[in-house]
């Protein structure tokens, strides 16, 4: 047995069973050695931030972590953008580099390069692996790091001759480096005295980030707010949200600093649930950093760390919610109707309601085309969402690979900006490759339209001619159905609101991936 084979079969000890992967010459033992491993679903993706941001979105919804195989420091580099993503949201990944064999570094190769220095700056932990006998305990390792809570990104560097060189696989301990905490009883008690307090609970915000937005976690925040009389918000952008009809649907901090802090201007206290202190993401001339009003102080009931859980069952037992209808549950709702026309960002909202599956998983990457869906999300048919953490765009398309390997048999609707697919266009040939259920919806309006925003947000002049060419995408356009007739994926145009509906619901039916470009 070799390193590689000894790494692959301490993989699948510990119960990672699948590899997204763009191997290059470093790496051949290893693909040698998952070739011999039949139980290990290998999935390619043609760029290395499919491969990762793929990663990203088998954790989210799979709950365990996936490995990846990549191809030196430079293909390392190339998936960094979804590794950023991947950490803000807390993936449990397991990166396996390839390195040059050990007496060939110092040969300073062409692809030679300084392969723990560009994994640091997105992994939580890193470690090359210096003999083909600790292949499997390093291996074993790893596996333990990203099974922590929340999950990490461990980053394992495969030199060649540790990957032919022989090797034990040994038995070895697969238990998370570090297991969810208990949060403090004192800590619980100090919470639910304040919204105890005679008109505090009103002015108290529970924000709620990470695992605390599953069902079974809002529907205890619920419960909490129903019996005091506290406001619920999530963080802007969120791992994973389990909403729709039927179900708590906590409202997410908006994006824009101003409609950020016009939500929180009434909070005296907000108490953090698995989330961190809101900030505004980006810095503005003249406008606040925080988003946080000046004289509200913030409480932790739990760090993203902790048993969620436990810890909102704690809260709930404390204040006497349990047995509570759960505010900000949607039921008994009409769904909405729509008039006829052109879509925009505030009507699309009806077409989803309306044929989103049930039981699906969204995807959103719809940057601002997406940022009116809140109004509708109440209306969705139960559904799993799952947002862009880190901001890094080229998210949307690889996720949804990754969410559809991870829960086949559920129909992944994955809303992207045309911008921002074409970052990660590649990712449309591993879906039909793979033969996905997802249903790829492009919001084709033809600009990086957020820019345009923002170079007003940035109290900047009206785009002259050089500004307009760096944020429209217009002269040529980008031709959307060719290019997923290009990667094996059938494609269609819609531009009325009718027809969107119409397009989803045959994409929504039909086995294997679909893409429509909506024009708005």
């Amino acid at each position: 047995m070799n390193g590689s084979q000894a790494m692959v079969k301490t993989l699948l000890a510990g119960s990672v069973d699948v590899c997204f992967a763009n191997p290059g010459t470093s790496e051949m033992h290893f693909v040698a050695a998952l070739d011999q491993a039949t139980e290990m679903r290998c999935v390619l993706g043609l760029f290395e931030g499919v491969v990762t941001g793929a990663a990203d979105g088998y954790y989210r919804m799979a709950g365990k972590p996936a490995a990846t195989l990549l191809h030196l420091g430079p293909g390392l580099g190339n998936g960094l953008a979804n590794l950023h993503n991947a950490r803000k949201a807390r993936s449990g990944i397991i990166n396996v580099i390839g390195q040059h064999a050990l007496d060939h570094i110092h040969n300073d190769a062409p692809l030679n390069s300084d392969v723990e220095g560009v994994a640091r700056p997105m992994s939580n932990w890193v470690r090359t692996i210096v003999s083909s006998t600790h292949a499997a305990m390093d291996t074993a390792e790893a596996i333990s790091q990203a099974k922590s809570a929340p999950g990490r990104i461990a980053s394992l560097i495969l030199p060649a001759n540790c990957a032919w060189e022989s090797a034990d696989a040994g038995q070895y301990s697969f238990a998370a480096a570090h297991p969810p905490a208990a949060v403090l009883e004192e800590t619980v008690d100090e919470v639910a005295a304040l919204l105890a307090k005679p008109g505090t609970a009103k002015r108290v915000c529970l924000l709620l980030g990470g695992t605390a937005l599953l069902e079974s976690h809002t529907w205890l925040a619920g419960q909490i707010a129903a019996k005091t009389g506290c406001q619920l918000l999530s963080e802007p952008r969120s791992p994973r949200l389990q909403r729709g009809r039927g179900r708590v649907n906590v409202r997410p901090i908006p994006f824009a600093v101003d409609a950020a802090v016009a939500t929180l201007k009434d909070a005296d206290h907000i108490v953090l649930i698995g989330s961190t202190v809101p900030v505004a993401f980006f810095a503005y001339p003249g406008k606040p950093r925080l988003t946080v009003p000046a004289n509200c102080h913030v409480h932790t009931l739990a760090t993203p760390g902790h048993d969620l859980h436990a810890a909102l069952q704690a809260l709930c037992d404390a204040t006497g919610a349990g047995g509570t209808t759960p505010a900000f549950l949607s039921k008994d709702l009409t769904m909405p109707v729509y008039e006829d026309g052109f879509p925009t960002p505030a009507t699309i909202g009806a077409v989803l309601a309306r044929a989103l599956p049930e039981n699906a998983i969204v995807v959103d990457e719809a940057v601002t085309s997406g940022r009116q869906l809140a109004d509708s999300v109440p209306y969705f048919a139960p559904h799993d969402c799952i947002d862009i953490t880190g901001g890094a765009i080229g998210f949307g398309l690889p996720a949804a690979v990754g969410a559809a390997v991870a829960a086949p048999g559920r129909r992944v609707v994955a809303l992207v900006g045309d911008g921002s697919a074409m970052y990660t266009i590649q990712a449309l040939w591993s879906m039909a490759r793979e033969g996905l259920d997802v249903t790829v919806v492009i919001f084709d309006n033809r600009s990086y339209r957020i820019l345009r925003g923002e170079l007003n947000n940035m109290g900047g002049p009206a785009p002259g001619v050089n500004a307009s060419r760096m944020l429209d995408l217009d002269g040529p356009e980008l031709d959307w159905v060719s290019m997923a007739k290009a990667h094996g994926v059938p494609g269609t145009t819609a531009d009325t609101l009718s027809g969107f509906e119409k397009a989803l619901n045959h994409a929504n039916a039909t086995p294997g991936p679909s893409l429509i470009a909506l024009r708005i």
